[in-house]
């Protein structure tokens, strides 16, 4: 029924209108108390058997929105109301941004896939950090909050901007993510290199327990699938030593070769990150590098491509606790958190693992046996 819907009537529409209005309707429902009720009942039954505890955190399971979606923290009670166990926000900046200029969103539909370069448009961190001061939650989830640098700032004022950011937003973020993989802010995924992510997170560290004093907030990195494996082993190694919490495996992708892309060529040629399926294969590359590099030290959060349940279990087997999607919430709808948790569920019942964490890497012990 949905597809037939994004064929008739999303499909024709500019993407990010279109991503407004479903946004607005996600809004709503969460608003209405009878509908949400209902909506919930239907589109995120829970399974015992896939609690999961991450982050000092207990999920009612692994599989979470990724950042992108809800930049401004406006419907985070929505998208819990359609299944997922946490939802990341953002990314947001120090200082509200309107972003790159429109067009800026653009669909593959045959390879399931979109291209973007928003820009980091948000309404920035000291907006961002008094909407969710002001909040109520009517379905308490665990809250991923993604932190970016301004556009205008140039890289040797980076860590100020974060520093800002993280004072204004890490009391209210269950968990913090420092992004410096988005391919659509000029010099950002320069911080990715060691020695200046080094300083970067040291001072996003201090900043936050510094603000933070009754608890501990785990901080995160995301990264981006076009690192060499010398560098994710950098990252990964500089993971460990500075005791960070987390990794998330990957971000969108500039790389267009090699994808197998069957889509319109002038879209393909479009600048910005690509995300969606075609990029499934590298995020798990990835993810399995960084698990075999850190193990369990370090939690990882597999995102990029997913799409179905299997696509889910292979990155849990594969070394992550947690994953995300976005991308495929597009093409797949609102019966989506719904399918992979389903299939999620019966995919440990037939598993040899009792729990979704024995289940968590699965796939090294067997090449290591």
């Amino acid at each position: 029924m949905y597809r037939l819907f994004f064929r008739l009537i999303f499909q024709r529409m500019d993407p990010e209108q279109a991503h407004h209005l479903a946004f607005r309707w996600i809004r709503y429902a969460a608003r209405t108390p009878v509908l949400r009720t209902f909506l919930a009942a239907a589109l995120a039954p829970r399974y015992k058997e896939l609690r999961t505890e991450a982050l000092g955190r207990r999920m009612h399971g692994p599989f979470g929105l990724a950042a992108g979606f809800d930049k401004n923290a406006v419907a985070i009670d929505g998208m819990a109301m359609l299944g997922f166990d946490h939802v990341e926000i953002g990314t947001v900046t120090a200082q509200p941004q309107p972003g790159n200029p429109k067009k800026r969103l653009f669909r593959l539909v045959p390879d399931r896939a979109l291209i973007n370069r928003m820009g980091f448009n948000n309404d920035g961190s000291a907006s961002v950090a008094a909407r969710l001061a002001a909040r109520n939650p009517v379905f308490p989830t665990t809250l991923g909050v993604n932190i970016g640098k301004t556009k205008i700032v140039p890289e040797s004022e980076a860590i100020g901007d974060y520093v800002a950011s993280t004072e204004r937003l890490a009391p209210h973020a269950d968990y913090l993510v420092v992004n410096v993989s988005s391919p659509n802010t000029p010099g950002l995924r320069n911080l990715q290199a060691v020695e200046h992510l080094r300083p970067l997170l040291t001072a996003v560290r201090e900043a936050a327990d510094r603000t933070v004093t009754d608890r501990r907030v785990p901080l995160l990195v995301k990264i981006a699938p076009d690192l060499a494996d010398a560098d994710i082993d950098a990252v990964a190694d500089l993971a460990v030593e500075l005791g960070l919490d987390g990794i998330i495996a990957t971000n969108t992708t500039i790389a267009r070769e090699g994808l197998g892309l069957t889509s319109d060529p002038k879209v393909i040629a479009e600048t910005g990150g690509l995300s969606g399926a075609p990029v499934k294969e590298r995020s798990l590359e990835v993810l399995r590098r960084l698990y075999a590099r850190v193990g369990d030290r370090v939690t990882l959060i597999g995102v990029g491509g997913i799409e179905t349940a299997e696509d889910a279990w292979q990155r849990i087997l594969a070394g992550a606790t947690l994953i995300q999607g976005y991308s495929a919430f597009i093409y797949q709808g609102p019966f989506w958190c719904r399918a992979i948790h389903k299939g999620l569920a019966a995919r440990l019942r037939n598993s040899p693992y009792a729990t979704l964490a024995d289940a968590v890497g699965a796939e090294h012990e067997k090449v290591t046996a």
